[in-house]
């Protein structure tokens, strides 16, 4: 990829100003596939620059125009396709089948949800004397991650630009490849020099260097708890908006109305899937207590179902998790989980068989899980599920509830009413009702710890707008 060690910066691909690199680490080989470069305070003062001096034209545009923008950006998208496929299995190890039918689609489904807001979406609103006008926040920085990385770049970047803002993005130096080439399609689509910025670089440099910038308006972060905190910290210095879709514990409630066999063997895989590395997986499935056998004999036959090997082939339904980093702390917690005294009912620490080299983990579950473990209370990011045990409804709910995050939860019964009503007590953001998926045009973001603001569809429009109040403003 010639732009490799280049930012798009102000309309161009530019070189960095420093001299800092990071290599790119195929996964599923523990290879380096390519080298980024990194930037520093210097290279982000410069694209914050060219955002800020693009904005006040970029921000007057009509919505038509930006309607046509983002229409542009659809058709270039949809030509890259199997591209950003591709660079997804390499450098965060997804199976080919997930890249090419979820994880490449998924960035483009956000331009199209965008587009269908903005579509609709009223700006100005007249009560009585008064006009009250939602206009473009301002200079905005998108911090994304690995897990999802054209999927989190989108969700962020595309209501940013249907709200008439400019960005900087900094994609993650895990996954950055796929990020190289969704600013060539922004690139291609003709979006008006420093309206879309990029750089590439870490957290601790980047992130903390755009957080704290007194020159953006807005930052929004996908990623840990941690990061989320750190950037909040940076950014009250400039008393700045930041939205914040962080991590996720999700409890799956099944009730024993529901059909054990076919609902937790789903729920499962699920789970497993992109290796466990969702915020959003149901990692924690509440069974009543006197059925706890009966679902660790579905749920283990499930996960050991799973196919684990390398992304490229055509039979592999999980491939490795996305570094060193992530591999290390898995098998720690899957260590901790046997010390704690969880029923190891598969998996556990160690590559799956004949697997020697990347960073593949063994679908792991465990049963008979206390929610006070470290295992039911820490956001693992891999594929392990956490079997728990309740009394009643009321146990469940409160076990549920029992986790410092609230980002999704789960709900499964025989009668789509009792879901429903016990989906109503619960603390997150997203509840799925008896097998719903995810949504790509309905409100996503959390409770808790799991972080502030809602992306996805017009709720990601409205983030990145302010309200001004026009008081006594005259009749047309």
């Amino acid at each position: 990829m010639s732009n490799n060690h280049k930012f798009y910066i102000d309309g161009q691909w530019v070189d960095p100003l420093g001299e800092g690199s990071i290599d790119v680490i195929n996964p599923a080989t523990e290879e380096r596939i390519a080298t980024i470069a990194a930037g520093d305070q210097r290279d982000v003062d410069r694209a914050v620059a060219a955002a800020r001096r693009a904005f006040p034209a970029f921000s007057r545009t009509s919505a038509q125009e930006r309607l046509a923008l983002l229409g542009r950006v659809i058709e270039a998208y949809q030509a890259r396709l199997p591209e950003l496929a591709a660079a997804i299995t390499q450098e965060m190890g997804a199976p080919a089948g997930l890249s090419s039918q979820l994880q490449a689609p998924c960035g483009l489904a956000h331009f199209m949800y965008a587009r269908a807001a903005l579509e609709g979406f009223s700006f100005e609103e007249r009560v009585g004397k008064h006009l009250f006008v939602r206009e473009p926040i301002g200079v905005c920085g998108l911090i994304t991650p690995w897990n999802w990385p054209t999927n989190q770049i989108g969700a962020k970047l595309a209501p940013a630009l249907a709200a008439g803002c400019t960005v900087v993005l900094k994609p993650s130096e895990i996954a950055p490849l796929s990020a190289l080439i969704f600013a060539e399609i922004l690139d291609a689509a003709g979006v008006p020099a420093g309206v879309f910025n990029m750089i590439n670089g870490d957290g601790p440099t980047v992130g903390v260097a755009m957080s704290a910038h007194p020159d953006i308006d807005m930052i929004s972060i996908t990623g840990s708890t941690r990061a989320g905190v750190s950037v909040a910290e940076q950014a009250a210095k400039t008393v700045k908006r930041v939205t914040q879709e962080l991590g996720g514990k999700s409890p799956n409630i099944i009730l024993d109305g529901a059909d054990f066999p076919a609902v937790i063997a789903r729920d499962t895989i699920t789970m497993c899937m992109n290796s466990g590395q969702s915020c959003n997986a149901p990692t924690r499935m509440l069974v009543p207590k006197a059925r706890m056998a009966e679902a660790a004999a579905i749920a283990r036959a499930a996960a050991e179902s799973l196919t684990v090997g390398p992304p490229e082939d055509a039979s592999t339904q999980l491939g490795p998790v996305a570094s060193r980093a992530q591999f290390d702390k898995i098998q720690q917690l899957i260590a901790r989980g046997i010390e704690e005294g969880a029923t190891l009912e598969c998996g556990g620490v160690g590559r799956p068989a004949g697997l020697e080299r990347g960073f593949f983990v063994k679908p792991t579950v465990f049963s008979r899980v206390d929610n006070a473990m470290d295992i039911a209370r820490t956001e693992i990011f891999g594929p392990v599920l956490c079997i728990i045990g309740y009394d009643d409804i009321d146990d469940a709910v409160r076990i549920a509830n029992d986790t410092e995050y609230g980002l999704c939860a789960y709900v499964n019964a025989g009668d789509a009413a009792q879901a429903a009503a016990v989906g109503r007590r619960i603390r997150a953001g997203t509840v799925h009702l008896n097998g719903a998926q995810v949504d790509l045009n309905a409100a996503f973001g959390g409770y808790k710890r799991s972080g502030n603001g809602r992306e996805f569809g017009k709720w990601g429009v409205e983030e990145y707008l302010e309200t001004k109040s026009m008081l006594n403003y005259p009749e047309a």
